[in-house]
This record gives structure tokens, sequence and C-alpha cells, in this order.
């Protein structure tokens, strides 16, 4: 299977089975580290993003630093978008939408402040003008403001790289055990096998953080919010247990 079937095939409702797959390859496709944030107390990397970028929002969080995520894109302002960035650095930035987004969708409803701004690595351009891509997380950040110049959005944006103290590392590495056992005990539930052991602590933790199926998005902004990847998993772990010992929702036929 190449990229763009992988980004066709993921539209497609999943078997818990396939989706443990899908998730692990996706989270995969951003070992190489082409150009992604790992800061360290030692000091930050430096950033790459631009301090204005265009910015696609969605109802629901899409992307965290250094995980893929493969997008069909289709509305003509936002292929005007993708457009545009393959012509110079290839980044867009991923936003939530607010609630109540709706009435004015076709507008410029309001958005949450913090996204992740996503490099273009791969893409394919469908005869009629769609495109299948897949995003690679780079970093964080926060929208100061908009600019209105362009029939998609675009924002001046601050870089929120970030920074894992080297006292946190041992905690971080405690924490995946318990986010991995936690899906261990439930993967009929939730569908993730076991993470590549080459995968990183922090690339571990924003991959399900990312591709963890919940009932509310704004469980997913608020992860995204965290002021790091060590809170970020905390906040995680105390999703899926919360999830783990509510009623499980009975499945439509």
């Amino acid at each position: 299977m190449n990229l763009f079937e992988f980004c066709e095939n993921t539209c497609a409702p999943m078997t818990a089975i396939r989706l443990a797959f899908v998730v692990w390859i996706v989270g995969l496709l951003a070992l190489p580290g082409l150009g992604a944030q790992h800061a360290t107390a030692q000091g930050p990397a430096a950033s790459p993003l631009p301090s204005t970028i265009p910015i696609f929002p969605l109802p629901e969080a899409m992307l965290f630093p250094n995980v893929s995520r493969p997008l069909h894109i289709f509305e003509p302002r936002y292929r005007s978008m993708i457009a545009d960035a393959l012509k110079g650095d290839r980044i867009i930035g991923m936003v939530t939408l607010k609630p109540g987004f709706e009435a004015d969708y076709d507008g410029r409803p309001p958005i949450f402040e913090i996204g992740c701004a996503g490099l273009i690595a791969s893409v394919q351009e469908l005869p009629d003008g769609r495109f299948n891509v897949v995003l690679k997380g780079l970093v964080r950040f926060r929208v100061v403001r908009e600019d209105n110049s362009r029939p998609y959005r675009l924002a001046d944006v601050t870089a929120l790289p970030e920074v894992l103290e080297t006292s946190d590392i041992a905690a971080l590495g405690k924490q995946r055990q318990r986010l991995e056992a936690l899906l261990a005990a439930s993967r009929d539930r939730f569908g993730f096998a076991p993470a590549p052991s080459q995968m990183s602590d922090a690339d571990v933790v924003n991959t399900i953080s990312q591709y963890l199926e919940l009932d509310d998005p704004l469980d997913r902004q608020d992860l995204l919010e965290r002021s790091g990847v060590l809170a970020r998993s905390a906040t995680l772990i105390d999703l899926i247990e919360r999830i783990v010992k509510a009623p499980r929702k009975r499945q439509q036929a």
C-alpha cells in the first residue's frame, strides 16, 4: 500500500485490528525526522516556522508534533492553499474550530488559538484538482492575529516548541508504560496494538493523542494545549481511565 492508497483507505470505517496497524504505521512515518522539533533542556531546536502561515481549520484537532496525518483536500479555497504552500515552504497550520462554527463555516468562524503546524511530506494532485496529502507535524503554535488577504485563512503565529527537561525523561518513560498497559487492557475498545519499540516516548504519547477515538473533540484540543509532552501524557492517562470507567455506548446496527 502506498501513501496515497493509505490516504484513501483511512477515510473508510476501520476495525480495531486495522486501526491498530494504521495508527503505528502513521507514527513510524515520522521517524526519519523531516525537520520536526525535538527540544531538550540543553537547548530547544531552532524553529522552522515562518511568522505567517496558512491555517486549515477543522472541527477537531488533527495534528500533533512529529506525527503524520493523511488528509483529503477538496474545498476550492483549501485546494488553493495547498497549491500555494507547494510553491513555497510546504508548511500549513492545523487549527480547531470553536463550537458553533456551523452557522458560518463558509466564512471565518472563531478558532482556538493553539494549533500545530505541519510539513507537506507527500502529495498527490488528482485530475479534478483535489489533493491527497500527508502532513508531518512540526511544532505547536499560537495564533497572534489573522490576515484576510487570501481566500483561505492566513495567520501570524508564534511557535511553541515543547521542551522536555532532562529530569522529566524517566517520568515520561513511566507514563508511557502506564499508557501502553491501559491500551493493552482495552485493546478491543481502542484498537491500539503495542507501539514499535523504536518510537520515542514523546512520539508514542503524541500519536495516541492524535488518533485515540474520542467522543468530545474538545478533549483532543485540550491534549494539544498541554504545556509539554509530560503534561499531555498525564492528561491522556486521566482521559483514558475516565473513558474505561464510563459505560460503553451501544453501537447502532
